[in-house]
């Protein structure tokens, strides 16, 4: 299924979108940030939220197919994703900067978010039992009650992951108190933890044997991978519910402590500003969304079906077979791999940027990369097909090493481009408001807009398209590669070019995984 989720909810603080209504007593601001240790303990939430996307992005679609939801149509749940980004995040962010409740701002959506996230894992874990129980037929291949539960609680995880991480952010940025050095220190250590939950998702996701240590979870209704996705969710939890616990009791949360009198002819509405902003977009703005809007075109089929593509196309199962099932967990590896590369190359974003004459440069470079990594997903399929042809079928479920490993580094390699893309358009967005005057959160909460409305597109569109050349992922994987090169040359083309000056205002650091 996926890399850390993409932007389109949760590495954007999207409470910049509009300017906050309050503020806490000057009085609270001389006495400068926080100690770095309550910084710590909030961003480590992080950790937890991610281990739950990671869960998320790489077992819940060969999940969704296994409970009867046909290939084609799996892509539509996952609309959930992109419509949250764009609507739910926003409203919290906005609510969260004019909460009045004596807990404070920030920690309130915090409790209900980690609240709301332990009754989706709870749906989603045992959604083929409570189905079984109000009379799903096993015998069937579609169990409807199933499925109606989990998508219930799919939803709801994906609007309280949105409720958890942009309150995170924004109480990271209240913490440093207009302190720049703080802010870059707390949102690095955010990226941190991130990348923290990441690993832990994903290699709990890889690991085949976690249903031993809750022995309860096999059912009659629920079978090895379901028992192990109940596993890996009891684990999310409760790692979740111990981080947010502390921080929320750990770290205090001033409440608000005076409205500023020019706030008050503000307009009142989150989307009255952000659609406002549109009105207001310069050229280099505008060609930044189309860009983003192609690359990310190229990265959903990606994040949608990386690991259905390992069980089916590279180990040859098929669905609720244990090849598949050997598959999947190796996809889940290969995205360990991925967020290892994924940190590293976060540390050498400005460094590359600065060598190859600029940003823009560097993005137009690694969709490349993103567009041969792609198109070599055929290659990879075509050579562990032939394979299993010429075996006589005894490759299926272990492909050869040259197959495997060939897999494996399409994982780690695409870390590269990943970091860029979580990054470069950001800070883009950063220099172009800078340089026209226009406001940074309203120019980034307007770039979000080119990354989520795209996803929708191909979360709607991929199956059906994929079910036009016979089923499969690799129909969606060649037109990610196109879109991902033609992205690279319009990248070039379209782009101006940052001035040193402009560059000077924008800090190009990764800020987040997604």
């Amino acid at each position: 299924m996926a890399p850390p989720p993409p932007p389109n909810s949760t590495t954007q603080n999207n409470n910049s979108i509009a300017p906050s209504s309050f503020q806490v007593e000057p009085a609270q601001h001389a006495a400068g940030p926080s100690p770095l240790a309550k910084m710590i303990a909030v961003a480590s939430i992080a950790a937890g939220v991610q281990f739950g996307w990671a869960l998320q992005l790489s077992l819940l679609t060969p999940y969704v197919q296994l409970l009867g939801v046909p290939h084609k149509w799996s892509s539509f749940i996952w609309l959930c994703g992109p419509i949250s980004g764009l609507v739910v995040q926003p409203i919290v962010g906005y609510s969260s900067d004019r909460c009045t409740s004596r807990f404070g701002r920030r920690r309130p959506f915090i409790f209900a978010g980690a609240i709301a996230v332990a009754i989706a894992v709870f749906l989603i874990g045992f959604a083929a039992d409570i189905g079984y129980s109000m009379g799903d037929d096993l015998s069937k291949k579609t169990r409807p009650r199933a499925v109606a539960f989990f998508v219930i609680g799919f939803w709801i995880l994906d609007v309280a992951n949105n409720m958890l991480q942009g309150p995170c952010r924004a109480f990271l940025g209240d913490l440093s108190t207009g302190h720049h050095s703080r802010i870059r220190t707390a949102n690095t250590i955010f990226s941190f933890f991130m990348g923290v939950g990441n690993v832990l998702g994903y290699l709990a996701g890889s690991y085949g044997g976690l249903h031993k240590i809750f022995p309860f979870t096999e059912t009659k209704a629920c079978d090895v991978f379901c028992a192990n996705l109940k596993s890996c969710f009891f684990f999310s939890i409760t790692l979740l519910l111990v981080l947010s616990g502390f921080a929320l009791f750990y770290v205090h949360d001033p409440p608000i402590g005076s409205r500023r009198e020019e706030d008050d002819k503000a307009p009142k509405n989150v989307f009255v500003e952000l659609f406002g902003a549109f009105k207001e977009l310069k050229k280099p703005m505008l060609m930044l969304m189309l860009v983003t809007s192609l690359n990310w075109i190229a990265w959903f089929p990606y994040v949608l079906y990386d690991t259905d593509w390992m069980g089916l196309e590279v180990y040859g199962g098929k669905l609720g077979s244990k090849a598949y099932d050997a598959g999947v967990r190796a996809g889940a590896l290969g995205l360990v791999l991925n967020s290892v590369v994924l940190g590293l190359m976060s540390l050498a974003v400005e460094p590359l940027g600065r060598y190859l004459g600029g940003v823009k440069r560097l993005w137009a470079i690694v969709n490349i990369i993103l567009a041969v990594c792609m198109a070599m997903t055929m290659l990879i399929t075509k050579v562990a097909e032939h394979d299993r042809r010429v075996s006589g079928g005894a490759t299926i479920g272990r492909p050869t090493p040259g197959v495997k490993a060939g897999a494996l580094m399409f994982f780690a390699v695409l870390g590269i481009p990943l970091a860029i893309t979580y990054s470069v358009p950001f800070a883009l967005a950063s220099i172009y408001s800078s340089s026209t005057g226009a406001g940074q959160g309203l120019s980034l909460g307007v770039l979000n807009v080119a990354i989520v409305i795209p996803q929708m597109i191909v979360s709607a569109l991929n199956g059906p398209w994929d079910s036009l050349f016979g089923g499969g992922n690799l129909p969606a994987f060649i037109v990610g590669a196109v879109m991902a090169a033609v992205s690279a040359v319009l990248a070039m083309v379209l782009l101006p070019s940052p001035k040193p000056e402009e560059m000077a205002k924008a800090s190009i650091s990764a800020s987040g995984f997604h």
